[in-house]
């Protein structure tokens, strides 16, 4: 039988405005024995469910809203302790060109390294417009032709 390990989870990794349950960490914290009982006896028996997260619409720079969920904070809370426990195992086996959702690496980082191996290998070169034909489709909203691709 495996032994049971505790995991002490800083309130900076949990932060944040309360859920669809309305439950703040203060909140969390006032009855943080029962529910931390409740989250490990659900995680444990395999019947963990994770509520609905709270739609929250935030504005965008250039107009519009974007829309951006917020889980409870028992959510929060079972979500932390399973990235800690899978993390340290699975890392050392993902690819180092792997940047989806990996500690200290960004879509940013993606994108630098993408130009660095553009810039290392002899490509084939793609006028700007051939370039827009190609990439439009991803977008939701065509791409104005008239700028350029650095501004």
């Amino acid at each position: 039988m495996q032994t049971a390990k505790s995991y002490t989870i800083s309130k900076q990794l949990i932060q944040g405005a309360a859920g669809i349950d309305g439950q703040t960490i203060k909140g969390f914290e006032e009855d943080l024995k029962n529910n931390l009982y409740k989250i490990w006896n659900r995680m444990s028996s395999g019947c963990y469910i994770p509520p609905a997260v709270k739609l929250v619409e935030i504005p965008k720079s250039g107009g519009g809203k974007r829309p951006l969920g917020i889980p409870t904070v028992a959510d929060r809370v079972a979500q932390m302790v399973v990235v800690m426990m899978l993390e340290p195992n699975i890392e050392p086996v993902f690819h180092e060109d792997s940047y989806g959702y990996r500690p200290g690496k960004s879509a940013h980082d993606a994108v630098d390294q993408a130009r660095k191996r553009c810039w290392q290998y002899d490509w084939v070169w793609i006028s700007k417009f051939s370039l827009i034909a190609l990439i439009t489709p991803c977008f939701k909203k065509p791409l104005n032709v008239t700028q350029t691709v650095d501004g």
